[in-house]
């Protein structure tokens, strides 16, 4: 069993990747600024293996990194329009943060980035490892600068996950699907811009799912960097849309006008395939749990956190 921090521990994934950890019996220090509220971890309190530690990674120092076999790097702040919210929050968070982890960690500690696909532009084309990041927005570049920071170091990898779905116990309504499926129930109507644009899709526990190969394959992915999704899951907006619509009644309203992220791209997931790694719940369940999900759940503004940074 190892001795595992998870920075952003209290997050969208952070929550599902902690509850899983400490069930397999590792000891797990979730570190998180909470500016969601202590909710998502009230469940992780009597385990004994399990370790919360109230910490702003801009306040991170080395004390807060000694001991600990992964340190699982997921804090950040997350997405396109958080970032442009606060802009000088997002440099500071995702870069000079990580750049401050890095520089704290003893040279056997293994380094696991999450990073995303979401770097890789506009073009439309597909989208390989080996492919020259474009990022369009402020997120994807400042989560790009951070991964070159993590990579420059020994036995650190990066992952690079597709856009997330599902339910979590720090919910996020912001990301694409599960923001669809809000809206379609919510206001029984969904107006789609750049609807032709591609993007690729993975369910939370799915992401999980990457992060314990990290565990189990070390040696096979250490110093490397690797897209996680599935080749099944490149789907446009449109074509997320009316699968929706197989379940929900609404109307789908599709815009000429543009999309300020302009994200368009598919991605090959063969470089973690070739690992074992497959890609479990469809777009299809992801949709009907978030149905249950919202029969009863209205979402907390991400605005309301974004203002207290």
């Amino acid at each position: 069993m190892y001795n595992i921090l998870i920075t952003g521990g209290a997050g969208y994934k952070g929550t599902k990747l902690t509850e899983v950890f400490l069930q397999e019996g590792h000891k797990v220090t979730i570190l998180d600024n909470f500016m969601f509220g202590f909710n998502p971890v009230l469940g992780f309190v009597d385990y004994h293996n399990c370790t919360i530690l109230k910490r702003d990674i801009r306040n991170i120092c080395e004390a807060d990194l000694k001991g600990f076999d992964f340190i699982f790097h997921l804090a950040g702040i997350s997405g396109y329009p958080a970032c442009e919210a606060n802009p000088h929050a997002a440099e500071v968070v995702n870069v000079n943060s990580t750049k401050k982890i890095v520089s704290f960690l003893a040279k056997e500690q293994v380094l696991v980035y999450a990073s995303t696909t979401s770097f890789y532009g506009s073009s439309g084309e597909i989208k390989d490892e080996n492919s020259v990041p474009e990022p369009v927005s402020l997120y994807g570049k400042t989560k790009y600068e951070a991964e070159k920071i993590c990579m420059e170091r020994e036995n650190s990898i990066a992952l690079r996950f597709a856009t997330l779905f599902g339910v979590s116990r720090r919910m996020r309504c912001d990301l694409l699907v599960n923001d669809f499926v809000y809206k379609a129930i919510n206001e029984r109507s969904l107006v789609l811009f750049d609807s032709k644009s591609i993007r690729t899709y993975l369910h939370l526990k799915d992401a999980v799912k990457a992060y314990k190969m990290t565990l189990t394959q070390t040696d096979k992915m250490i110093n490397s960097v690797f897209n996680v999704g599935s080749n099944d899951m490149n789907f446009s907006k449109l074509e997320l849309a009316k699968r929706i619509n197989k379940h929900v009644d609404f109307k789908i309203i599709d815009s000429d006008l543009p999309d300020f992220d302009s994200r368009n791209f598919v991605i090959n997931y063969d470089k973690i395939n070739k690992l074992g790694y497959n890609a479990d719940i469809s777009i299809d369940e992801g949709i009907r749990e978030l149905i249950k999900l919202y029969s009863f759940y209205k979402p907390f503004s991400l605005y309301q956190a974004l203002d207290c940074l």
